[in-house]
């Protein structure tokens, strides 16, 4: 249970972050911008950013990478799943500035051309997007997991969606989206 100051100070900082994600130096020290560069679906980027910024809130604000959503913003739900050096990572606990020198793919990064990534037909074709908060991420966790294992089975897509809740139960579609995509990527 809560107490009210803590309440307080709750409601204080989401009321910061969503005016445009910079803490007061009031509350969290001084704010100061550093200067990072990594590349992000395949482009090389340069940018002074706030040096408390996460990387969900570079890829959303800095960049209008969209796709990656914020739910939890505790990496808790998954939503802000990117795949960060091969590794999926909850964009929402990492600082833009600990991603400088580093690769970063985010759900913008997969279609090629206008058409969508295999993975992505898959979740169409199955119905494993549901109301689609969660898509994104789920995808990119699926996709670093058919990365690593091009042969997955239920419990190996179960476990590397752990981290990705969907409110709207489409787990099952999940796995059957992601054992239908290996196929075809085995079979292409």
């Amino acid at each position: 249970m809560t107490t009210g100051k803590t309440r307080r100070f709750l409601h204080r900082r989401m009321r910061t972050r969503k005016r445009g994600s910079r803490m007061s130096s009031r509350e969290n020290g001084p704010e100061t911008k550093k200067r990072i560069a990594l590349t992000v679906n395949g482009k090389k980027v340069e940018r002074d950013i706030h040096n408390r910024m996460t990387l969900a809130e570079f890829l959303r604000e800095e960049l209008d990478l969209t796709g990656t959503k914020v739910g939890c913003n505790h990496g808790e739900c998954g939503s802000c799943t990117v795949i960060m050096d091969g590794d999926p990572v909850l964009s929402c606990t990492v600082l833009g500035v600990e991603a400088s020198g580093r690769e970063v793919l985010t759900i913008e990064g997969l279609s090629s051309e206008g058409r969508l990534h295999p993975i992505q037909e898959a979740f169409v074709e199955h119905d494993a997007l549901q109301c689609g908060y969660c898509t994104p991420g789920m995808i990119m966790s699926v996709k670093a997991l058919l990365d690593r294992n091009p042969n997955p089975t239920d419990e190996d897509v179960r476990k590397s969606t752990d981290g990705n809740f969907c409110r709207c139960g489409s787990y099952p579609n999940v796995i059957k989206a992601t054992i239908e995509a290996a196929k075809k990527a085995n079979h292409s």
